[in-house]
């Protein structure tokens, strides 16, 4: 496996054990559907929450979240949509993302609540 594909999987774990101890309850990771797919689906009071996960080694070329792109976030929210039909759920849906930098040992998580297509 690749550098770049080891440290995208630590990240995706350091990013569930932050949820958890946060009080999210993990219902996916990693779900497919069709071109999308939802790196963590949970739940938080009442809300389900789709996180993207963006794992970098430093912020040299700028934050994780910034390659987040309008594309992305459009195959997220489409395999979203599907998830809620898919598993028949009828709640309002949050798109965060999730940056962990891992730069000189030192582990950072920046949360972003809402990061994008608000008002879902």
């Amino acid at each position: 496996m690749a550098i770049h594909n080891d440290t995208g999987k630590f990240g995706e774990l350091k990013a569930v054990e932050y949820l958890l101890s946060k009080g999210y309850k993990i219902l996916d990771t990693n779900w497919r559907y069709e071109k999308s797919e939802l790196d963590i689906v949970c739940e938080y009071h009442e809300l389900i929450v789709v996180l993207e996960v963006k794992t970098r080694s430093s912020t040299y070329f700028g934050n994780p979240a910034d390659f987040v792109g309008t594309a992305k976030q459009q195959k997220i929210i489409e395999g979203a949509e599907a998830y809620l039909e898919i598993k028949n759920l009828d709640r309002e849906l949050r798109f965060d993302i999730l940056e962990v930098v891992l730069s000189n040992n030192t582990l950072t998580i920046n949360h972003i609540e809402a990061a994008f297509n608000d008002g879902m």
